[in-house]
């Protein structure tokens, strides 16, 4: 498991890298499982002011690994494995410490879910952000629905979500989603800048400006989005499900028919 996800310690500054470069560090159970492991550890580092995600190779992450079978077990097994992202996602928002994502490449469905997850995203010039989902025939799950709305507002979240197009760092630095764009391959090193600039201030105050902030601004998502494993679960059994899964693996275009 380390060796899909790793964590690097440097003073004030604490890395976590999803390691898996030659499947473009695609969620599987056990990187998610690693993942949340790396974000509680290092949620512990008293010494660690700020905390990078990053991932090793060409693309940040190319979302969850639809070739991982997760379909086996009884109802109750295949809810509790939907509700794994979701985990994810509230593990690194619930580092106490300031998160930065450093994107290179792509960053798909759950890798854009967790670039939302974090307190800030630095990008690459060339790098990328979809939601793919609706091309699978499945809702957005993980409870990153809210994080991408609270972002771009109702009418870009609609367009992210709603058509799964890819969408340019560029242009989601001016809709306020990325927050610095660098030249390419230069993303990690302008995450470390800013870093060093949250390690200077007093932690203690900044973590409870960060914890209230938060408090805030998701104070309504258990209450709406906490049904959307379930809302896959009720899509996985239609027919454009399967047909999205298919044309995805087979390299072509799906046709839905509302099924």
């Amino acid at each position: 498991m380390s060796d899909l996800v790793t964590l690097t310690l440097d003073g004030a500054l604490g890395i976590i890298t999803l390691n898996r470069p030659n499947a473009a560090n695609a969620l599987s159970t056990e990187v998610m499982e690693a993942i949340i492991a790396k974000a509680q550890a290092v949620s512990r580092e008293s010494a660690v002011r700020v905390v990078i995600l990053t991932g090793a190779g060409k693309h940040f992450c190319g979302g969850a690994d639809l070739r991982e079978k997760r379909d086996d077990g009884n109802g109750l097994e295949r809810r509790r494995r939907a509700r794994l992202g979701g985990e994810l996602l509230k593990a690194l928002r619930a580092i106490p410490q300031i998160t930065i994502c450093a994107v290179e490449g792509a960053a798909m469905g759950g890798g854009a879910c967790m670039a939302t997850a974090c307190d800030f995203r630095i990008a690459g010039e060339t790098a990328r952000f979809a939601y793919p989902e609706i091309d699978r025939g499945m809702n957005l799950q993980w409870g990153g629905l809210a994080l991408c709305l609270r972002l771009i507002g109702p009418a870009r979240t609609k367009q992210m979500v709603g058509l799964g197009d890819a969408f340019a760092a560029p242009q989601l630095e001016r809709w306020g989603y990325v927050d610095a764009v660098t030249a390419p391959g230069e993303a990690l090193a302008e995450a470390r800048r800013w870093a060093a600039r949250y390690a200077a201030k007093p932690p203690l105050a900044l973590q409870m400006i960060k914890e209230s902030v938060n408090a805030l601004s998701d104070a309504l998502d258990s209450a709406i989005m906490h049904m959307d494993a379930d809302q896959w679960a009720l899509t996985a059994q239609t027919d454009d499900y399967a047909e999205g899964i298919a044309a995805f693996r087979e390299g072509r275009e799906p046709t839905f028919t509302g099924n």
